[in-house]
């Protein structure tokens, strides 16, 4: 079975440019088929940053479709095979910037929901639509700023799919039912600059951190859960020196970041970091930030339809992960609802010559269908 209509709207995006924070039109493409099935359309902008909040029908239970439309960078055109921006399909599969990340995702929830709309015109519920275009940037004025306006509003979602490439050999293989959280630091380490040839005289501020960035690097933070993996430390950035190769430097600056799992928190984790830091004599000050909370949606309705509306289309049902990444679900699962993720393969997202194959596109149309069929038919 094709849907040559999921294919066409997937290349409508991909040629539309918009890197983030930019939106280029993408989101008025979908609005304009929305609103011609029925939605009522509520644009959230904030700064340059593109939203829209979208609903159709009315009471619960609300299903709603969140994503982007911002891609990243192309990277170096030169080792492209073709034009990111211009779609093309070389035997059988399309290439384009945000064919996978995740333009096809998107398209698939607009065909899924009109063919949906068209024989269930009186479903149940509502379907709503969460669209930002600051998925890929800081992550500030768009679905995080749009929940807190529906928080502030009393408004419900009670199932999101979230539409993030999160399989990994085949759409629909895998589905993600949570994601670890983000815990950032900038450290700068103060030490005394000098001349390398009388260190006596100067205080090297990367032989001072060198043994608590061994210490942290080795340190076992937990095991994480039957759900989750065990919390990671990594060093993102670290820069010292003038320059000069005869000048010790007096300061070091270094960016981390810990992927947590729910059994850990931020205050334990912050406790051990600096703990180490101060058992080695690091003189040193952290500027900390968190990108997301962990979260997790245990089995119930939204994974078990999603699950069987997959081994529909597949005959398997999706293995269940909350590896990889934050992603904008975090937002959304804070009013309190379940959040999956489920989209086409993931191996070639934010690379060069980013491809999905048609027949995934096709396939994350039925799923979705499948979905809202199980949920609000």
């Amino acid at each position: 079975m094709q849907i040559p209509d999921t294919l066409e709207l997937t290349q409508n995006l991909i040629a539309r440019a918009s890197v983030t924070p930019a939106d280029c039109g993408c989101q008025q493409t979908m609005i304009d088929r929305l609103q011609a099935v029925g939605f009522a359309v509520e644009p959230m902008n904030f700064g340059s940053v593109s939203n829209f909040f979208a609903r159709r029908g009315s009471g619960g239970p609300v299903l709603c479709f969140a994503g982007h439309t911002d891609v990243v960078p192309t990277g170096p055109l030169e080792e492209w095979r073709t034009d990111p921006f211009k779609p093309t399909i070389i035997d059988g599969r399309l290439y384009g910037r945000g064919a996978a990340d995740m333009k096809s995702g998107l398209a698939a929830m607009v065909t899924a929901t009109e063919a949906f709309v068209r024989a269930h015109p009186a479903h149940r519920g509502t379907i709503a639509f969460l669209i930002t275009s600051d998925e890929e940037g800081p992550s500030v004025d768009g679905t995080k700023r749009v929940v807190e306006l529906l928080r502030q509003r009393g408004e419900r979602i009670d199932w999101c799919i979230v539409g993030e490439p999160s399989s990994e050999k085949r759409a629909g293989d895998t589905i993600k039912i949570g994601r670890r959280g983000s815990y950032s630091g900038r450290l700068t380490v103060q030490g005394v600059q000098g001349h390398v040839a009388y260190p006596q005289l100067a205080q090297n501020p990367v032989h001072m951190l060198a043994p608590a960035l061994a210490e942290l690097t080795a340190h076992v933070w937990d095991e994480g859960n039957e759900h989750f993996q065990p919390t990671t430390f990594q060093v993102s950035n670290l820069n010292a020196g003038t320059g000069a190769p005869n000048v010790i430097p007096g300061e070091l600056k270094a960016r981390f970041n810990l992927r947590y799992s729910p059994v850990q928190t931020q205050e334990k984790l912050r406790r051990t970091v600096e703990g180490i830091l101060d058992k080695h004599g690091v003189r040193y000050s952290i500027e900390w930030y968190v990108s997301g909370e962990p979260f997790y949606t245990p089995p119930g309705e939204l994974s078990e339809a999603v699950c069987a509306a997959v081994a529909e289309v597949t005959g398997t049902p999706p293995a269940l992960s909350t590896g990889g990444g934050t992603s904008d679900g975090r937002f959304i699962a804070t009013l309190g609802a379940q959040v999956v993720e489920l989209g086409v393969t993931n191996a070639s997202i934010h690379k060069v010559n980013e491809s999905v194959a048609v027949e995934e596109i096709n396939a994350l149309h039925r799923m979705y269908e499948g979905a809202l069929r199980r949920l609000l038919g």
